[in-house]
């Protein structure tokens, strides 16, 4: 059953530089897997060295998180749209002290 995967930036030298591939299979495993037979190296950083999912990817069938809906195992059907995305981080700078409020706010400000 075909379905679409949608690639982030970074994964798509991998396909092209397309976008949106159209992969086969019945769970997230095999879709993955297909992905990677028709796209050598794109998942690479996908999965972990135990053979799960990477803890610092999140993957997405049809907008809902894997990680609560049966991980590589979830079900995934004709025209579902899997979508992979690298995590995020990032936030304020560290202090190697702690600062007070009035310095905390200085810094804000310029």
């Amino acid at each position: 059953m075909p379905v679409t995967v949608k690639l982030p930036t970074i994964l798509r030298k991998f396909a092209g530089d397309e976008a949106r591939v159209t992969v086969e299979g019945a769970t997230l495993e095999e879709v993955l897997k297909d992905l990677e037979s028709r796209y050598p190296g794109v998942t690479k950083n996908v999965f972990a060295e135990g053979g799960g999912l990477h803890r610092f990817i999140n993957v997405y069938v049809n907008d809902e998180d894997v990680r609560y809906l049966g991980s590589l195992e979830t079900a995934v059907e004709d025209g579902d749209v899997v979508s992979i995305l690298p995590a995020v981080a990032g936030g304020a700078r560290r202090h190697p002290l702690p600062l007070d409020r009035e310095t905390v706010d200085q810094q804000r400000c310029c």
